[in-house]
């Protein structure tokens, strides 16, 4: 799971076929397709293609599907749309999973929570820390179970939070976070290799204060996210 993992976050296109043959080729991993296919369907992965999805992007036919709203759209200010995804951590002891609110604007972390459960309770909660930071005018996810539901949804109603969802099998349609998920793997779980939940909390804690304030990001000018987030932000 943990070579999966990371051929996943390195091609995020590959599906089962090419994952079962880079473990083999590459890792020196003999497994049959149908092994590789449960394990990308426990770790919540699956191929950025159109097509039927799984894992953490699973519907729940009873939710109600919101549209996409951000075709074409120009983002000019922080606040004006976050981008919520869950993602897989690895741990020596088992793995964990992890929630985060990302401002599309400045690459802000909002918000994020780590998981040893996949229940919605964690991205509620998630939800709750960073509508105390700002209100967004636009918040956007996939269509997963975990972001339809009425307890997540109706907190962003109350607030007057435009909610906004991806197609299915578009996960290009999220793809800050997929950029936010591909550097926190590459430069801190897969560096660190996390034992346990504890030491994951504790480490993810400081990275993502140095992934704000202190990472100068390219496409920011060489600001970093917090700069670029509380100068520009409409209070």
């Amino acid at each position: 799971m943990r070579v999966i993992d990371q051929i996943y976050t390195q091609y995020p296109f590959y599906g089962s076929r090419r994952i079962q043959w880079e473990l083999g080729r590459n890792h020196r991993i003999d497994i049959c397709r149908q092994h590789v296919q449960r394990l990308m369907r426990q770790m919540g992965l699956e191929a950025i293609y159109p097509r039927r999805s799984w894992g953490f992007s699973d519907p729940d036919k009873y939710h109600k599907i919101h549209p996409y709203l951000l075709k074409d759209l120009k983002i000019y200010y922080p606040d004006q749309v976050w981008g919520t995804d869950i993602t897989y951590v690895r741990l020596e002891d088992g793995f964990a999973y992890l929630v985060a609110i990302l401002d599309w604007f400045s690459r802000y972390v909002v918000a994020w929570t780590l998981s040893l459960f996949l229940e919605i309770n964690f991205c509620v909660e998630n939800l709750k820390q960073a509508l105390l930071i700002n209100i967004p005018d636009i918040h956007n996810s996939d269509q997963g179970s975990h972001f339809t539901a009425s307890d997540y949804t109706e907190i962003l109603t109350e607030k007057n939070v435009q909610i906004s969802m991806d197609s299915r099998g578009r996960c290009l349609d999220n793809i800050f976070t997929e950029r936010l998920w591909r550097t926190v793997k590459y430069e801190n779980i897969y560096l660190k290799s996390y034992r346990n939940f504890s030491e994951a909390q504790a480490g993810l804690k400081i990275y993502f204060d140095f992934y704000n304030n202190d990472r100068p990001h390219l496409s920011l000018g060489n600001q970093t996210p917090a700069d670029v987030y509380f100068k520009n932000r409409k209070f």
